[in-house]
């Protein structure tokens, strides 16, 4: 899944929070942890997460591998995955997201890499360029439900922002048949 979204009226953190909580209570009903782990956002969407009262009931933790070597040492993203792919791609996000689940207790997770800016990009991956999956713990290990591959246009900021608005937004997907 692609689509281009304009970050210039990406959400303020006060959306963010707002969204965060949604989640935090579909986590609840759903009997589920959220764990994340996020390079471009830089741990935004945890702040997101935490900046919510009693989110320790259900968010557990963030990693933030922004280099390729911690991606690979944190969560055990393939070296060779990394050198073929890059680390802005589907299988980057798809390697990322069950590493979290495999290093924690949380039954569903996030994983954001991208270009955030302001330099960076190329033809194939443009600046705002930003890869996202999703995961469920299942009976028998991890489960990949989603990924997606959205282009935001603006700044840094406006696109962090919309990427972790984004990654929210794909938790509560994720959680709505659960």
């Amino acid at each position: 899944m692609a689509s281009t979204a304009k970050a210039a009226g990406a959400p303020r953190l006060a959306e963010l929070h707002l969204l965060a909580r949604r989640c935090g209570v579909a986590l609840v009903a759903a009997g589920m942890r959220l764990a994340c782990a996020e390079s471009c956002t830089g741990g935004l969407i945890a702040a997101s997460c935490t900046g919510v009262a009693g989110s320790s009931a259900w968010f557990e933790g963030a990693f933030v591998t922004y280099q390729l070597a911690a991606k690979s040492r944190v969560l055990g993203v393939s070296e060779l995955t990394l050198q073929r792919w890059g680390a802005v791609s589907e299988p980057t996000a798809r390697e990322m997201v069950i590493g979290a689940l495999n290093h924690c207790d949380a039954e569903i997770a996030v994983s954001v890499t991208g270009i955030a800016g302001p330099t960076g990009g190329d033809i194939i991956h443009p600046l705002g360029t930003v890869w996202f999956a999703w995961a469920l713990r299942v009976p028998d290990g991890v489960r990949v439900v989603q990924t997606a591959r959205h282009e935001f246009t603006g700044a840094r900021n406006s696109i962090r922002r919309a990427a972790v608005a984004t990654a929210l937004q794909g938790v509560l997907s994720v959680l709505s048949p659960v």
